[in-house]
């Protein structure tokens, strides 16, 4: 379990990382090549070391659904939405949206098996924790706007 944690936390990081990175090649790109450039060298950093570390095995793929192959379908629109959510909102709002929404539709497809996966039945404590998640990133966003705009009228009176 432990090791797990670790791993879940070192892919928040990472994906926190990689958020920064996309939004300053998409100030400087735009949209489209930064979803290139970040899926392009992500599958020839994955088929390499794949390569490396799975040798021949890594193109045996079988007993797998048709629909799984639309993955990379869904990176795009995950790259796509992220680049420019975070050109909108800035990274850490658009992140703590994104987790959010992650943790509402993981708990929705949990509760009805969705695409194959084993049924987790829904309990209210779920259902408040998401929204107590999202009530904290409504404050994070809105709780000190009546401060900052009062600090910057002190600020333009001085």
């Amino acid at each position: 379990m432990l090791i797990g944690l670790l791993l879940a936390l070192l892919a928040g990081s990472l994906v926190g990382l990689q958020n920064i990175f996309n939004s300053r090649v998409n100030e400087r790109a735009g949209t489209w090549p930064t979803t290139t450039l970040v899926l392009g060298l992500g599958f020839l950093a994955s088929f390499l070391i794949g390569l490396a570390i799975e040798g021949k095995r890594l193109f045996h793929l079988e007993h797998m659904e048709p629909w799984f192959w639309f993955s990379g379908i869904v990176g795009v629109g995950v790259v796509v939405c992220m680049v420019n959510g975070m050109k909108w909102l800035g990274p850490t709002y658009t992140i703590s949206i994104v987790m959010c929404s992650q943790l509402f539709f993981a708990l929705l497809w949990d509760s009805f098996g969705f695409l194959g996966l084993e049924v987790v039945p829904f309990t209210m404590k779920q259902l408040v924790g998401v929204l107590v998640i999202g009530s904290g990133i409504l404050l994070f966003k809105f709780g000190g706007a009546r401060e900052i705009r009062a600090a910057v009228a002190s600020r333009e009176e001085a």
